[in-house]
């Protein structure tokens, strides 16, 4: 079980200061952030958001936005540069992310590149709020499992490792059921090769996603009564075929299915989440508010899930929430900001004064900057 890898010392992080250059709307741009309240104001379409992005992509050496990496190339250029400097345990750390086009990413720490991206995964953990987290809930399973897969991934570097073999193992697999099917000849030899390394990968991974979720409901159910105070049942279900039967059964009695289909019908590649409210699913049967007020417990709880297993405040991202949540639930989220309980927090807003007014009245260290036209100054 995760939770016997508690560590109970918590170390300080923070983002001292980051530099983009020709990524997305930025030509160059240069922020030196406050260790506690960043906010940035401007218009829509003006580049906060991308901000947020840059910390993103030094935190997980990816975009939240876009999956390609070349399309957060500024506009006719043929590369992009993000460099962050951190403050960890009291020692300053340098992270480089660089992007050419049609040449292989680039992420280095203090100047030495990595061998491999997963060895940063979990270095500097960030937290996102988005608008787009509401396709969380009304999206198809692929977006939960890579949610599920991105916290565990930050902790767990053998389930890293497993998750990407399983992926490139059922590649393979499919490749050949296509090749079978081509050619009208079943080889049953073949397949079990590959069918004993995906039971072998996949009841490894089924066995920590399990072990997950049953440890982070009860994050996730605080953090619902602390946003929505509502008495809402929440709860959240692991739903995989591996929970009706064995996975090597399993495999074995869909062999006909997967001949015909040209591919693999079952396995952890399947699973999925739900989100259930008085155990009905939140997706048809929760109110808007209660759907926001789910999102946000989700992002608050893998916050604290984080915090926990990592012994480290990651940095969280909120992105133009306050235009999207009723003054209730920014109230009970600026309670928790006030309270201390975030480390250092990095908010995108359209409204200065709104901003003002929400962390003046706060007891922290809060920095304005104002964002236009790719340019950023603090005001």
């Amino acid at each position: 079980m995760y939770s016997d890898r508690i560590q109970l010392l918590l170390f300080s992080m923070v983002l001292e200061n980051l530099h983009l250059s020709q990524f997305k709307n930025y030509e160059e741009a240069f922020v030196e952030f406050s260790p506690q309240i960043n906010c940035f104001f401007g218009k829509n379409g003006s580049g906060k958001t991308n901000i947020l992005d840059a910390v993103h992509y030094l935190s997980l050496c990816k975009s939240y936005m876009n999956v390609l990496d070349r399309q957060n190339i500024r506009f006719g250029q043929p590369y992009f540069s993000i460099l962050g400097h951190w403050s960890k345990n009291e020692q300053s750390v340098s992270i480089h992310c660089a992007v050419k086009q049609g040449a292989k990413k680039v992420f280095k720490r203090n100047k030495k590149e990595y061998e491999k991206l997963a060895d940063h995964i979990g270095q500097f953990p960030v937290v996102m709020i988005s608008p787009y987290d509401r396709d969380l809930i009304s999206e198809g399973s692929e977006l939960r499992r890579k949610w599920m897969d991105g916290i565990i991934s930050q902790f767990d570097r053998a389930y890293l490792d497993d998750i990407q073999r399983y992926a490139k193992v059922l590649d393979q697999r499919n490749a050949l059921l296509k090749n079978m099917f081509e050619h009208r000849l079943f080889d049953r030899e073949s397949i079990e090769v590959w069918n004993e390394q995906l039971v072998d990968l996949g009841n490894r991974i089924y066995q920590k996603r399990t072990d997950f979720v049953a440890e982070f409901v009860p994050f996730f159910q605080e953090r619902y009564a602390t946003i929505a105070k509502q008495d809402d049942f929440i709860g959240l279900e692991y739903r995989s075929q591996l929970n009706e039967g064995n996975f090597s059964d399993l495999i074995q009695e869909a062999e006909k299915k997967d001949a015909f289909a040209q591919f693999t019908t079952v396995g952890i590649h399947k699973d999925d989440l739900l989100f259930t409210i008085q155990s009905h699913p939140v997706k048809k049967f929760g109110s808007q508010g209660q759907q926001k007020s789910v999102i946000i417990a989700l992002r608050l709880a893998q916050y604290e899930w984080l915090k926990r297993y990592l012994s480290v405040d990651p940095v969280l991202l909120l992105d133009d929430i306050f235009d999207k949540l009723d003054n209730d639930r920014v109230q009970n989220l600026m309670a928790l900001v006030s309270d201390h309980y975030f480390g250092q927090v990095i908010v995108t807003d359209t409204d200065e004064r709104r901003l003002r007014a929400v962390f003046e009245s706060i007891d922290v260290e809060t920095r304005f900057f104002e964002v236009s036209d790719g340019k950023i100054n603090l005001k």
